[in-house]
């Protein structure tokens, strides 16, 4: 259990500070010099589910790392939309893709799902790490 509160809070802020790294090199390329990052802190126990990447992992390990990613990238996108549905009943969600064209509900952008394959490798990265 010990070792999942870790996991959780390691993720939670490595997902915060590869989001800020991300939305700073977002305004970068739109001509904003001062890479202005932003996250949201409902962000940080989304990111923190990412400890459960070890278990799926410890499945996982003998499968090709491509379709690793691919299962992470699926389950992030999955989470995301369900947390993004959550919030959004309570009128919180941090994030609205309704004006990306490849949007569903507003909630996820399919063309995230490479990013998504992306964090699911920095994840599983860290979980192996973490776990020795």
């Amino acid at each position: 259990m010990k070792e999942y509160i870790k996991l959780f809070i390691i993720c939670g802020m490595t997902g915060l500070l590869m989001e800020c790294i991300y939305t700073g090199f977002y305004e970068l390329f739109h001509n904003n010099f001062l890479m202005t990052s932003k996250t949201s802190l409902w962000m940080f126990p989304i990111y923190g589910l990412a400890c459960f990447i070890k278990p799926l992992y410890m499945k996982l390990k003998c499968i090709p790392l491509i379709i690793r990613l691919v299962i992470y990238a699926v389950i992030i996108t999955a989470t995301e939309y369900l947390s993004g549905y959550l919030l959004s009943g309570i009128k919180c969600c941090p994030w609205n893709y309704e004006e990306a064209t490849l949007n569903l509900n507003g909630l996820i952008r399919l063309d995230y799902f490479p990013l998504w394959m992306g964090a699911g490798y920095i994840f599983e990265k860290i979980v192996r790490r973490c776990s020795m």
